[in-house]
């Protein structure tokens, strides 16, 4: 009979995922690893595999709290459909700035730095704003419904030009542009949907 694991999977896997958004994939080693979840060699192995496996669980474990949340936010929040939008681009267009959003976002970091050599995590990057843009188009739909946006306005079309802006924020917030030009940015966008 095998014996239990003595450590916590999602623990380990928060802590992997941290060293890999603040090193990237190439820059972690597998000494940062060990480091940072506490785990020797044969344990990490013996319980995710190599490197990669590693860092594609972590992905996906990053994936799902983050649409969980935005899901959570966005589809069940208090207030009107288009305030939760309002302010989930506006908290984006804030924090962008800060020391966590000077992180980015780590699915769209790991896609840049492995510039579509990795299949499996663009496709995982591809997946992942695919079903952003659903929930926003999901969102969209709601306030439409509810008179807040314009009856012909398309909530999937709106809900891309927002899903760009919102990732472009975050890029922009990782050179420094500064938080009054992330204000703006996210403004002119919300203004650019057509209001009911």
């Amino acid at each position: 009979m095998p014996r239990p694991r003595g450590f916590d999977e999602e623990e380990v896997l928060a802590a992997a995922c941290n060293r890999f958004w603040d090193n990237g994939y190439a820059a972690t080693s597998l000494d940062d690893l060990m480091s940072a979840t506490g785990l020797g060699k044969g344990s990490l192995y013996g319980a995710f595999g190599d490197k990669h496996q590693l860092f594609l669980r972590a992905l996906d474990d990053y994936r799902e709290r983050f649409l969980c949340g935005i899901r959570s936010t966005l589809l069940e929040g208090t207030g009107s459909p288009w305030r939760r939008l309002k302010a989930f681009v506006m908290a984006i267009a804030e924090g962008a700035s800060t020391e966590q959003g000077l992180r980015g976002c780590l699915l769209a970091n790991s896609s840049a730095e492995l510039n579509n050599r990795d299949p499996e995590v663009l496709a995982r990057s591809r997946s992942t704003f695919a079903a952003l843009e659903d929930v926003l188009a999901q969102c969209l739909e709601m306030a439409r419904d509810r008179g807040e946006i314009a009856a012909e306005a398309d909530p999937r079309e709106q809900a891309r030009l927002l899903l760009a802006v919102v990732e472009g924020i975050r890029f922009l917030g990782q050179t420094g542009i500064g938080r009054a030009a992330t204000r703006q940015i996210a403004r002119s966008a919300l203004d650019a949907v057509p209001k009911g």
